[in-house]
């Protein structure tokens, strides 16, 4: 066996792989991470898209990253600075010429408030509202930084299967009943024991289609709202907010932070193979054939591109190879940069006593009804994309003055529904991604007229460009559908939801594992510690 230089190698310099690597050099660990771009950060990284224009080029806003990897990672002493959104998102509504918006501030009192304006049921329903979601997040949050417990593991699952179901048996019934809509609901069937308001419901369930290829109708779209409703910002839950210079900030600071404890970043370094002897993971082989071996190798990448990719199938079980290669992925996510010579003015907000500049800080999301949701991902199933997509505008420059030239500004769109297929079109979305441009701007136009001559610049990424250029499999920013089926132990796959895979010395620390997508770093800190439980390195 040849000579292992390291003790272990972590494929992929995204957030999770970073955060990984950090936890295995604290203790002392020789740390490889091999990244194929010109810089780390995977998904969470800021350019410059036009001369004096930066943006975040994928991620785009901070809540799920989680305070204990903050904390263990020091990044606030390693630059990163998040800063609050002072409006959390407000919703434009033109519908049959009412320009009126639907704000969600922050402040339960003041939503409240806000929300009487549509409904005064559903103002009075709030707190019930959030009282269920805030149980059910405490639930999630008690079992993030924890190894599910395996499918067909020892003593240490089964004791994990007790412990979760003490937990389960000191719940009311009502509360086991709020768990189980939770996981089974359509995120349209959960709002409506809650709201009766078109306008209430549909602001609420545009977290339960965000980063995921669904109609609000589609079982499962429930937990998708709760898996974007655990965050929290600066010790504040439920908050948004922005890190100042953009998502690279978070992972050049976490890239210190490695870099602290000796972590050796090798960038532009794309691996080709995972090197594998006598079923054992020893290595990986770059592109251009150099080769690097450790004890113990990890992957930051999607599981459908690991074992697609680098691992040779005669490794691999039957079982598994069957159910891998239908893992499932595709967000129907679009994603923009623009930058503006001027803020855009957004019609709702004209003459409204209750407007102010503080509503440009937050989401502004364009999709104000569940219907409007629904209509989005059926237009994409049947035609390639939405024609009157689903845009979330960002404009974080109204927080961060570093992202644009003084009186200029950046704005990021997330888009939703775009095929990743293109299903029904010829070619793929080099061949159509012009006129999807055009559809999403021609979108917002009609709710800031103007904006289409404010720019001065603009990136663009398309599902096919997000997988080339940051490997997100089909557009994936989750790393695989948050449906139950690749949830918790399910994830990626029952009987290997313990961060490991059926390669000895091969473990998976990306978001394809539990809890799954987001900029959370919870992945790369649950993986590490299994790692480090059974530190290979340290027995060969």
């Amino acid at each position: 066996m040849p000579n292992n230089k390291n003790d272990v190698i972590i494929i992929g310099g995204g957030h999770n792989g970073l955060v990984c690597a950090f936890y295995l050099a604290k203790t002392g660990a020789k740390v490889t991470v091999l990244e194929r771009s010109d810089k780390v950060g995977g998904a969470a990284i800021t350019e410059e898209f036009h001369p004096g224009f930066k943006n975040s080029v994928a991620s785009y806003t901070v809540s799920l990253l989680n305070p204990k990897v903050i904390q263990d990672l020091d990044l606030h002493r390693h630059g990163l600075e998040i800063v609050e959104r002072q409006v959390n998102n407000f919703w434009p509504n033109t519908e049959a010429g009412n320009h009126d918006f639907l704000a969600f501030t922050v402040g339960e009192e003041s939503l409240k408030n806000e929300i009487a304006r549509y409904s005064q049921t559903d103002a009075e329903n709030l707190a019930v509202y959030f009282n269920d979601i805030e149980m059910v997040s405490n639930l999630i949050r008690d079992q993030l930084l924890k190894t599910p417990p395996n499918a067909g593991g020892g003593i240490k699952d089964i004791l994990k299967l007790f412990a979760l179901s003490n937990q389960a048996r000191k719940l009311t019934v009502e509360q086991k009943r709020v768990v189980m809509d939770i996981f089974t609901k359509s995120v349209a069937d959960f709002l409506s024991l809650y709201f009766e308001n078109d306008y209430v419901k549909g602001a609420f369930a545009f977290d339960g289609i965000v980063g995921t290829y669904a109609s609000p109708y589609t079982p499962g779209t429930a937990y998708v709202l709760m898996h974007h409703a655990f965050g929290e910002v600066n010790g504040k839950k439920g908050v948004w907010g922005h890190a100042v210079g953009g998502m690279g900030a978070i992972t050049q600071a976490m890239r210190k932070a490695c870099e602290e404890h000796n972590v050796d970043i090798i960038l532009n370094a794309e691996v080709s193979e995972v090197l594998i002897e006598n079923g054992k993971a020893i290595g990986a082989s770059l592109k251009n054939g150099q080769q690097y071996f450790a004890k113990a190798i990890a992957s930051n990448l999607n599981p459908s591109l690991l074992y697609s990719n680098l691992v040779d199938d005669k490794f691999l079980p039957n079982d598994f190879k069957r159910r891998i290669k239908h893992y499932k992925n595709g967000s129907g996510t679009f994603r923009m940069n623009v930058a503006l010579n001027e803020l855009p003015r957004f019609t709702c907000l004209q003459n409204q006593a209750r407007a102010s500049a503080e509503h440009l800080t937050g989401g502004i999301v364009i999709g104000s009804t569940i219907d409007y949701l629904d209509k989005a991902y059926l237009d994409s199933k049947s035609a390639g994309w939405s024609k009157n997509p689903v845009v979330e505008i960002l404009i974080p420059s109204t927080l961060d003055k570093s992202l644009a030239p003084e009186g200029q500004h950046v704005a990021s769109l997330f888009c939703q529904h775009f095929d990743p297929d293109v299903n029904g079109l010829e070619g793929d979305w080099d061949n159509h991604k012009d006129s999807a441009v055009d559809c999403i701007l021609n979108t917002v136009e009609a709710y800031a007229p103007g904006f289409k001559q404010s720019i001065v610049g603009i990136q663009v990424l398309s599902p096919l460009d997000l997988e080339r250029k940051i490997g997100l499999t089909k557009g994936d920013i989750m790393h695989g559908v948050l449906s139950l089926d690749q949830m918790f132990s399910a994830r990626p796959m029952l009987g290997y939801g313990n961060y490991r895979t059926p390669i000895k010395g091969l473990y998976i620390c990306g978001s394809g594992t539990h809890p799954g997508g987001g900029v959370t770093g919870v992945p790369g800190h649950n993986a590490a510690h299994e790692m480090l439980g059974e530190a290979l390195w340290k027995k060969n």
